[in-house]
């Protein structure tokens, strides 16, 4: 049996949602059926007001509704490290932490030759020209994921920025809180070990 065309365009729109597949796509499309139209229409109005209304902000490319976002315009934060992050969501988790003042720079991504990503596809070069325009940040800290295409964009970044004389810092990676040492893999305690630091 053919969906109607309505549903069909509806589940197609869902499946070029990231993780979501056709059935998962056929199951949002009939939950939208059963939502009162109401809710409905509040649905539509949200995702089109996110793509009409959030932009990046033009210092540290973060999704803003306003230009600078909160942090770059936060005049208390230190300005003088900078968090390099390869998405936007890295900065919402950083900020959930609390103890982190400084300021950010997101990438958004991160270099995969496999994928046909280089250092030109993601912000690198408003990086450096803020790092040129800007004499007072002093640090550098590369909080790429720890996969490897965040590896090998962090050792990019790290020779690029060198010559600048900018301290340049490497989040550390290891166990979890809570973690069990028989359950982690060789790469996770070789990071850890790598990674300790006196008491």
């Amino acid at each position: 049996m053919q969906y109607p065309e309505a549903i069909s365009r509806l589940i197609e729109s869902f499946t070029k949602l990231p993780g979501i597949g056709p059935k998962t796509a056929v199951r949002l499309a009939f939950h939208v059926l059963d939502m009162e139209e109401d809710d409905v229409l509040m649905f539509g109005k949200a995702l089109v007001s996110a793509k009409r209304d959030i932009s990046y902000c033009s210092i540290c490319g973060n999704i803003t509704d306003k230009d600078p976002c909160y942090v770059c315009s936060d005049k208390h934060r230190n300005r003088t490290i900078v968090c390099v992050v390869q998405d936007s969501r890295d900065v919402i988790a950083m900020e959930k932490m609390r103890d982190y003042q400084g300021l950010y720079h997101v990438l958004h991504g991160a270099i995969s030759p496999m994928e046909g990503i280089g250092p030109e596809d993601i912000n690198v070069s408003s990086l450096l020209t803020r790092l040129q325009a800007d004499e007072a940040i002093t640090e550098i800290i590369l909080a790429t994921n720890p996969n490897i295409e965040g590896e090998a964009t962090a050792m990019y970044l790290s020779r690029l920025l060198k010559p600048t004389g900018i301290r340049v810092t490497r989040i550390a990676h290891g166990l979890p809180v809570g973690g069990d040492l028989e359950y982690a893999d060789e790469v996770t305690l070789s990071r850890a070990m790598e990674g300790r630091r006196e008491l």
